[in-house]
């Protein structure tokens, strides 16, 4: 494993499984997934979004952003509305049981979190974080 764990792209994808792991642990009493809850997470950024520009920003296929916005509709924490600009599309808005789900789950994600980190000190947790939006805002956008 030594070789391996000298990768750091291989370092990066296996904690991002670990992490996708615990995140899911603690989202399985709701029957939500990552996926769900990073869509959700997103829609708290703003007034709604167009299926297409979910895809886009989570970096999602389309025909999986339309399964999960039909899956939270049904839990009632999304809803499809009509475009102000556009009445052939819809865009997706988070709702008041959405942002009640994510305040009520936010301290269960924050422990997922510690457990994965548990090797840090809380110096290096900043650091870790800072990079890694580094990293984020240059490839993902």
């Amino acid at each position: 494993m030594r070789g391996l764990h000298s990768d750091t792209g291989y370092l990066l994808y296996r904690i991002g499984l670990r992490s996708g792991q615990l995140f899911n642990t603690f989202l399985q009493e709701s029957g939500l997934r990552l996926r769900h809850y990073a869509l959700l997470r997103y829609l708290t950024t703003t007034e709604g979004a167009l299926q297409r520009e979910l895809s886009a920003r989570l970096g999602y296929d389309p025909s999986a952003i339309v399964g999960l916005v039909d899956d939270l509709e049904k839990l009632g924490f999304a809803e499809r509305r009509p475009s102000p600009d556009d009445r052939r599309s819809r865009i997706v808005a988070l709702t008041e049981n959405g942002r009640s789900f994510l305040r009520d789950s936010h301290e269960a994600g924050r422990r997922a979190t510690s457990d994965l980190l548990q090797p840090l000190d809380a110096a290096e947790r900043d650091t870790l974080h800072t990079l890694l939006q580094r990293i984020a805002e240059t490839e993902l956008g």
